[in-house]
């Protein structure tokens, strides 16, 4: 099992603090989306004048940037610089030898209105970008496409080049779906994974340590593996948004080893 996290967990940490708990606790991966509080990944200080050093700790230490998580949100008519900046991150994600990069219907993780039409043609010019460059842009299961079935019907359409990222947590919260009905609407589209778990608490999602929820994780990961899928299994903390949220540092270890022992 390839276990990865976001920083979104550790907003606050430097890239030496990320990577050397990582490679402390085993994960194999980092899921790059906030550094020092920076949410960019392209101005960040890391991946500009600090280039060279992140990539000589990388390679030190053999952890892995799993992903450059955007926050492009291609169906909202007001993010006008979606497909720019996605094309900005593929840009990065080749030169860190990073396979995947995340973009997003809308900034919600539930169904938030969108205009599907002016997704696909924004996601077909971002999979354009990124032939033969080694770097797969996902679509992630958020928004609209926290319906399963929706996003495999986009994806088909879409053309060559694409993927899903699929985040068990809102296909399950958000449209009701179990994980065999995901994996059956998604299949082999599924090629990066995020993990969380949540309980609902007088009508809010509440997100909570891995086992405190009642998300059906151990039901998931049987199934994904059942399926064949041999990825990240990613997980995301949203601490950059809920600082009242236990510390990265808390989360990461009891994430490592909950998954471990499942």
């Amino acid at each position: 099992m390839k276990l990865c996290f976001s920083t979104i967990g550790c907003p606050d940490w430097t890239m030496k603090d990320i990577v050397a708990t990582a490679k402390d606790l085993g994960y194999e991966g980092i899921e790059v989306r906030s550094v020092r509080g920076e949410v960019d990944a392209t101005k960040m200080k890391e991946f500009t004048s600090d280039m060279d050093k992140t990539k000589a700790l990388l390679r030190r230490t053999g952890v892995k940037i799993a992903m450059l998580s955007t926050n492009c949100a291609l169906a909202n008519h007001n993010d006008e610089t979606a497909v720019e900046r996605a094309k900005a991150y593929i840009d990065l994600a080749q030169e860190t030898g990073t396979e995947f990069i995340r973009v997003m219907p809308t900034d919600k993780p539930y169904y938030d209105g969108g205009d599907i039409d002016l997704c696909r043609k924004r996601y077909a010019e971002i999979l354009k970008y990124a032939e033969d460059t080694g770097v797969l842009p996902l679509m992630e299961t958020n928004g609209m496409f926290a319906d399963s079935k929706l996003l495999a019907q986009f994806l088909d359409s879409a053309g060559e080049g694409g993927g899903a990222l699929w985040d068990t947590h809102h296909p399950f919260r958000y449209n009701g779906e179990n994980a065999s009905q995901t994996i059956s609407n998604l299949g082999r589209r599924i090629k990066y994974v995020h993990i969380k778990d949540s309980l609902v608490q007088n009508g809010k999602v509440v997100y909570k340590m891995m086992g405190y929820g009642d998300v059906p994780v151990r039901q998931t990961v049987s199934q994904l593996k059942s399926a064949g899928y041999d990825g990240y299994y990613t997980f995301e903390w949203v601490k950059l948004w809920d600082k009242e949220l236990e510390d990265g540092g808390i989360v990461f270890a009891h994430y490592a080893n909950y998954m471990r022992r499942i």
